[in-house]
């Protein structure tokens, strides 16, 4: 169980029964829940169902922004209304602003999917926070992530960026007070409210980050092709007609 505060797993990509039960039993308030190429609309929606009086879950998007050669992710918490993936950073960052999000940056400088410090720089007054530690990251992920955050003097936030179960939980960050919904620990985000970061130790947290880095393999192989290949225009694509054409200007293809 966890101490005094208000717990928050930052970053998941799973929700279901069995993960809200295994968030309560590590102690969590909450779950920031951000799966891919899903519409917000439809993220709320899940968010809902599995929130109760003991934990809420808050819908949030991980957003892909440039090409499938050249993506940069950002996570943004507190939408009012869906971006698609697949626009430029530029654009991407210039309606995270307009919707005053929470803009957090995840697994910065991780393989070839992340802001670098050049960019973490361009974009220093629109970021809130860096992420220096998650459950994917190796030891060398992690000391370039607090050496990005330090020489940006960007605010930082870690997670267990659960794609498993098992995952959930194995890192989270600490509050002072409790948030009554997304738009709130948004704008506790943005403030940069005091938070205090927390992981497990020890052979089995570190059996489970092994589990999780492997499920990268998968991620970018049959679960790429599949996406890119045999599925029709993804429901996040700014083609899809759900966006009405709106982002037609910033979008990369």
């Amino acid at each position: 169980m966890t101490s005094e505060g208000f717990h928050v797993d930052l970053h998941v990509k799973v929700l279901d029964e069995s993960v809200v039960q295994r968030a309560k039993e590590r102690g969590l308030d909450a779950l920031v829940y951000a799966p891919h190429f899903t519409r917000l609309s439809d993220i709320r929606a899940r968010a809902e169902r599995f929130s109760d009086a003991d934990l809420q879950v808050y819908p949030a998007r991980e957003l892909f922004t440039g090409t499938w050669q050249r993506r940069r992710h950002l996570l943004a918490v507190g939408l009012d209304e869906q971006v698609p993936d697949f626009l430029t950073l530029d654009g991407t960052m210039a309606e995270l602003r307009r919707q005053e999000a929470a803009v957090l940056v995840p697994h910065p400088g991780f393989l070839s999917v992340s802001l670098g410090l050049s960019e973490l720089e361009t974009y220093r007054n629109t970021i809130d926070a860096v992420e220096t530690y998650n459950t994917k990251f190796l030891p060398h992920h992690t000391r370039r992530a607090r050496r990005f955050a330090r020489e940006t003097d960007l605010p930082t936030f870690a997670s267990s960026y659960a794609h498993r179960t098992g995952s959930i939980g194995e890192v989270h960050v600490s509050f002072d007070r409790s948030f009554d919904d997304a738009e709130a620990f948004a704008a506790a985000l943005r403030d940069d409210e005091p938070r205090r970061i927390v992981h497990r130790d020890g052979v089995v947290h570190t059996g489970r980050r092994m589990l999780e880095f492997a499920h990268l393999g998968y991620e970018n192989s049959w679960e790429k092709f599949d996406r890119v290949m045999l599925q029709g225009t993804a429901p996040t694509h700014p083609d899809h007609v759900a966006y009405g054409g709106q982002f037609d200007d910033v979008k990369v293809y």
